[in-house]
């Protein structure tokens, strides 16, 4: 049952990023990317790593994907202009995806060379917790690249934000100063008229 399971959302998770790179239009590549995220924590619930699937639906599609989304629909994106440059670099998508198909295959291909694929893993006992065993080899064994990864992170969300504040033409930008100095009497135009009938 575990792999049939197993080859439903791995089916699904490839259809999904076959979607996100294909799509033409940056806010259906990030719904599929939410896709992708929900059916890899299901594949993550499947091997027993619960806290994983977890942070994987909280972190990336409650918080990181939502500021996919802003970042794309903040950015202007010309769709148009992305229609038309789509075909262009083809060829170099196509050697990436061929590069990603050996590089599986040779995966598959040696994954049994010392390893007896014929027994299953042996299950945890149940006072076992992969929140503890995680939390101690991050925290000690890869405690620096794990700031080094916050740094990063924190890097990529500053350059979003200075695209996003960028000056363009015909882009509105308020002036806080000359908004706290108005006078009534610059906004407000009171104006005499007489009264007139409808006939």
């Amino acid at each position: 049952m575990v792999e049939i399971l197993f080859y439903i959302f791995g089916t699904i998770l490839v259809l999904g990023a076959l979607g996100v790179i294909t799509s033409r239009n940056p806010v259906y590549s990030a719904l599929l990317l939410v896709l992708c995220f929900i059916t890899s924590a299901a594949i993550w619930l499947l091997i027993e790593a619960e806290f994983l699937a977890v942070v994987l639906v909280l972190v990336y599609v409650g918080a990181v994907m939502v500021l996919f989304l802003f970042v794309v629909m903040m950015l202007d994106v010309n769709l148009e202009e992305l229609r038309t440059g789509f075909t262009r670099y083809a060829w170099l998508g196509w050697l990436t995806a061929l590069a990603v198909i050996v590089e599986i295959v040779g995966v598959v291909w040696v994954r049994g060379v010392g390893i007896d694929v014929s027994k299953s893993p042996t299950p945890t006992a149940p006072d076992y917790s992969n929140t503890l065993e995680l939390g101690r080899v991050m925290y000690t064994k890869y405690a620096y690249p794990f700031e080094l990864a916050a740094v990063l992170l924190l890097v990529a969300i500053i350059a979003a934000i200075s695209l996003t504040m960028r000056r363009r033409p015909g882009l509105k930008v308020q002036d806080i100063g000359k908004q706290v100095a108005v006078r009534a009497k610059d906004r407000v135009r009171i104006v005499k008229m007489n009264s007139e009938k409808r006939s």
